[in-house]
């Protein structure tokens, strides 16, 4: 599985590749994820744990899946993901999520706890790094007007949540939940934010996974607020 090469900046012993050589390293992925796939024998199986659905159609084998309130198409057993309503193409690193989505779930129901990641696998060990391409980007673009990022996570299939001086929960897939918190501070304290997940979301991607998805989403909603 890819590396999270972010992760690698708080070890001197890395050397930070260049774009190229990450997009390589993403391609690499999501060519093994692929394989994965094509390995799979019960893919009605997978599409019920993962909450997608599976279509033939004039000999064509696919799964339609949910990411980010939009519909995806993946070609069975090839891998290749287009979206189903519009022409657009997504970044090969959220390819290979949703991908790393459908191999791996579980099927395991919400536990109806929410947890934070610090509490996720090796989690506490990468929460600086975490906070900072996440929840730092996010304060510094919505904390002065915390009611802008409900209005602009609806375009992800965002609700508002009961968190925090503002909160909101976003489906990123069928059954990953990401809810971000944000406290607004006040003259004696920062702003605060936090991003939360249900207790089962490790049956669902790994803990690089859901740090890649926290990212993609964080940088969706700011882009979309420019």
């Amino acid at each position: 599985m890819l590396i999270y090469l972010a992760f690698q900046m708080e070890n001197k012993s890395f050397t930070i590749p260049d774009k190229n050589n990450y997009e390589q390293a993403n391609l690499l992925a999501y060519k093994l994820a692929c394989e994965q796939l094509a390995g799979i024998d019960d893919i009605e199986s997978r599409c019920r744990k993962s909450g997608a659905e599976y279509r033939v159609e004039d000999f064509r084998k696919e799964v339609l899946i949910r990411y980010l309130d939009q519909s995806y198409r993946i070609a069975i057993p090839g891998g290749e993901i287009s979206p189903l309503d519009n022409d657009g193409e997504l970044p090969i690193r959220e390819k290979l999520l949703i991908i790393h989505y459908f191999i791996s779930a579980k099927g395991t129901p919400a536990a109806g706890r929410l947890i934070n990641f610090r509490e996720l696998p090796e989690g506490n060990v990468y929460a600086p790094t975490f906070d900072q391409r996440t929840i730092r980007p996010l304060l510094n673009n919505f904390a002065a007007e915390p009611d802008r990022l409900v209005e602009i996570s609806k375009k992800f299939g965002g609700r508002p949540a009961d968190f925090g001086d503002t909160a909101v929960t976003i489906n990123a897939f069928e059954r990953v939940l990401i809810t971000i918190v944000i406290w607004k501070g006040d003259d004696e304290l920062a702003p605060q934010g936090n991003i939360l997940f249900d207790a089962n979301i490790s049956d669902y991607l790994p803990t690089e996974d859901i740090t890649v998805l926290c990212e993609t989403i964080t940088w969706k909603l700011i882009r979309n607020s420019r």
